[in-house]
């Protein structure tokens, strides 16, 4: 395999624009939140779970989608609707208990580090449970979005490893985060209707969860689907909660900086792009056979790691533009500003996003795992602790 191809590069570095482009859809995410950081307020662990509920279901797109586009790839899924494989409808139940269960071990955890570093009490457990069960629920529909964007790209002879969680993570991001905003302001400013129907959102996850189990249960795709991810669930959830006490520690640095809460979604968006584009395009030479499973032939990947990252550079510096634009900010010196801390963090985030995606797909390969069910799950929830890390080092940096 040649380790470099201008041909082979162009070709990944088009793909990655067109995906990548979608990541200005994050700056919408953000934009929302900074437009509602009242509702944030009622309550010191409201800000904290939001980028946990961006991973969480950031994860569980990862998995559908790296899922779909090896199972397109090897043809155990075909590109349609209905009259599909059974492989392509247990993947499909698999994700709804994975929901669940990523939902309750997100808020499990949430206890020791709301209880350590958020101010919250253990009564307000119960409170973090439901609204995060009601908003995952909601957030399904994103599902049946990324099923649509796979079996499209796949027909128009696109990459669905390239193509469906770079344009499905910023979607993703944009619903999600409306379906969490819509949650707490029915949760903290309605009445008591308000509250009901949000337990009734939490109750109706588990009542489906129950009903895909019963279903799944002794298919074994499915039970090597919820076995193998369940282990990613738990590394996710305590990741995921770093995220949060990090964006904490953020928001105390930047105070009503909006611009920052603008880009924070599209930043965590593209790193998570770049190692999706590097793990998910490995494992599917792994299972072609184009890949040797070592961790020295990361050489061969040169040419898709370059592109995404050489990508990821230029939004990088048009979030920078795009945040300012959108608050009404924009001057050359503000831009200089905001863009610089941005760059450090691309560098150290893209850097280390990078080695670990290709890392992981390599390590669970060798291990007879399917590296669908670990890579993009695993970077995404990474990539965002990681880009968040980056971007407080940053910020403090250069202030």
């Amino acid at each position: 395999t040649n380790t470099f191809t201008s041909k082979s590069f162009l070709r990944t570095w088009k793909e990655s624009l067109f995906a990548f482009s979608f990541d200005i859809g994050g700056l919408f995410a953000g934009f929302i939140i900074a437009s509602q950081l009242n509702v944030f307020n009622f309550s010191s662990w409201a800000i904290a779970v939001y980028p946990a509920i961006l991973s969480a279901r950031g994860v569980i797109s990862g998995l559908f989608s790296g899922r779909l586009g090896t199972a397109l790839h090897v043809g155990t899924v075909l590109p349609k609707f209905f009259g599909n494989t059974r492989n392509f409808y247990l993947i499909f139940e698999s994700v709804i208990l994975i929901t669940l269960e990523t939902s309750v071990a997100m808020s499990l955890l949430s206890i020791v580090f709301g209880t350590f570093f958020w101010g919250i009490t253990f009564a307000e457990f119960c409170d973090i449970l439901i609204v995060t069960m009601a908003t995952m629920l909601l957030g399904l529909i994103i599902s049946v979005l990324t099923i649509t964007v796979a079996f499209t790209s796949f027909k128009k002879g696109l990459d669905p490893d390239i193509i469906v969680y770079p344009v499905m993570s910023t979607i993703a991001d944009i619903l999600i985060t409306l379906c969490y905003v819509f949650v707490l302001n029915l949760f903290f400013l309605s009445n008591n209707a308000g509250k009901y129907m949000v337990d009734f959102l939490g109750a109706l996850l588990v009542v489906l969860a129950f009903y895909a189990l019963l279903k799944g249960a002794r298919e074994k795709v499915f039970t090597r689907t919820i076995k193998e991810s369940f282990l990613t669930i738990i590394i996710v959830a305590f990741i995921v909660n770093f995220t949060g006490t990090v964006l904490r520690g953020i928001s105390e640095i930047i105070g009503g900086r909006k611009e920052i809460y603008t880009v924070y979604p599209a930043l965590i968006d593209t790193v998570g792009d770049v190692g999706s584009v590097v793990g998910s395009t490995a494992t599917t030479k792994l299972a072609l056979g184009l890949l040797k499973p070592s961790l020295t032939a990361m050489r061969n990947h040169v040419t898709q790691i370059s592109a995404a990252w050489f990508t990821s550079i230029i939004m990088f510096i048009l979030f920078s533009f795009l945040s300012l634009l959108l608050q009404g900010m924009f001057t050359l010196q503000a831009f200089l500003e905001l863009t610089v801390p941005l760059l450090i963090t691309n560098i150290i985030a893209v850097g280390a996003i990078t080695s670990i995606s290709y890392a992981i797909s390599i390590l669970t390969f060798q291990k007879g795992l399917d590296p669908d069910n670990f890579v993009i799950p695993i970077e995404s929830a990474l990539a965002d602790s990681i880009t968040s890390t980056a971007l407080l080092v940053a910020l403090v940096l250069v202030s």
